[in-house]
């Protein structure tokens, strides 16, 4: 599973870092620090994370794999 984040979106609510700490960490007031590769055991709490965003900042799409587009 792969993850982007609009950071030009974003507006630092930091939901996705309350529901998947592992993945998303808020530093300061507002910069979002994230891991765009999700780990394994992760990916459930990064789509309530994604559903979460007040502003829709995150979209979360799976990765293909070889010979896949």
């Amino acid at each position: 599973m792969q993850i982007v984040v609009d950071l030009n979106r974003c507006q630092g609510y930091a939901q996705c870092a309350f529901l998947a700490p592992e993945v998303f960490e808020l530093h300061g007031e507002e910069a979002l620090m994230f891991t765009p590769t999700v780990p394994d055991g992760q990916h459930e709490r990064v789509r309530r994370a994604a559903a979460a965003c007040p502003v829709q900042a995150i979209l979360v799409g799976e990765r293909a794999g070889p010979g896949e587009r």
